[in-house]
């Protein structure tokens, strides 16, 4: 069996859900909070998970502490979110994979389904996303980035598919969902202009590992391809790609929503505080200045 490490806050509404999902399939599940003040921690203890609490930095930083410090005693672990569960079908193949994989495999790749209003989002290139979700202790790490970040894996281990799911169905209404995205474009900003002003030490490993991965290709495209694109251009030309070449139109009213706000409003918004804060950043001595600047823009702790 395999340990899971989940991060909280205020999800009294999905971690029930998540952790008995996960039950089947893990000798221990390990969630690291960041002080809620809901009922997350009690319901939380009461399905017998272990928690740990810590402040929140950001995701990268949050998670990385838990794989360093929660007492994983298992040959795997795995990642997963609180507004996610798995599938019976992964519940079903999982341990007969762990049991019968080569010592050469490092990590498994599970495909995820995105739900928006109660809808399967099938189209519009956002099925089948396969993201790596579980490797072997000691072997994987998260990218130190502030968005986007991945698990990567050291050493020159191979990975493998698994064909179960991971399902990610948040319950919040939109308010709540827009409100997620503003702050994902501030946290997506920092991540561009420390690609532009080396802000923060890199860490690029994803780029010379995984060479085959789905993430490292779609990074590469984002990086190498949209974000040379013309602001505020890109957003539209993206949105035009989604809804009608990779055919989301298909996934009917819920999906119009889903592709035009996260696919359309949700990068335009990026693309505003990128053009916002490149004009704060405009003539700062040096990063230390600029990294200032940035924290009174967003409000975060940077450093």
């Amino acid at each position: 069996m395999l340990s899971v490490v989940v991060l909280t806050y205020n999800e009294e509404i999905h971690i029930e859900r998540c952790v008995r999902s996960l039950k089947p399939i893990a000798k221990n599940i390990f969630i690291v909070d960041s002080f809620s003040s809901d009922k997350t921690v009690d319901i939380c203890e009461s399905l017998g998970a272990k928690v740990f609490q810590r402040a929140w930095k950001n995701y990268a930083d949050q998670f990385q502490w838990g794989l360093d410090n929660c007492p994983i005693d298992t040959e795997w672990v795995m990642r997963m979110d609180a507004d996610e569960y798995i599938e019976q079908d992964l519940i079903d193949e999982l341990p007969r994979k762990l049991a019968e994989v080569s010592n050469g495999v490092a990590g498994f790749y599970i495909r995820r389904k995105y739900f928006f209003l109660g809808r399967w989002i099938k189209r519009g290139a956002v099925y089948p996303l396969n993201l790596m979700r579980i490797w072997r202790t000691g072997q994987g790490r998260i990218e130190n980035r502030w968005m986007d970040e991945h698990i990567v894996l050291s050493g020159t281990g191979i990975t493998a598919q698994l064909n179960g799911h991971i399902v990610d169905d948040n319950l919040n209404n939109t308010r709540w969902w827009t409100d997620k995205h503003n702050k994902y474009a501030d946290r997506e900003m920092i991540d561009i202009l420390d690609r532009k002003y080396l802000l923060f030490s890199s860490d690029d490993a994803l780029k010379s590992n995984q060479e085959s991965s789905q993430a490292k290709i779609k990074r590469v495209v984002k990086e190498g391809v949209y974000n040379r694109l013309p602001v505020f251009i890109r957003p539209l030309l993206y949105f035009l790609y989604r809804y009608f070449v990779r055919l989301g139109f298909l996934d009917g009213v819920r999906g119009f929503a889903f592709h035009f706000f996260q696919g359309y409003w949700y990068r335009s918004l990026v693309d505003l505080r990128v053009f916002e804060a490149e004009k704060i950043l405009s003539g700062a001595s040096d990063n230390n200045e600029r990294i200032a600047r940035l924290e009174v823009l967003t409000g975060l702790s940077l450093r």
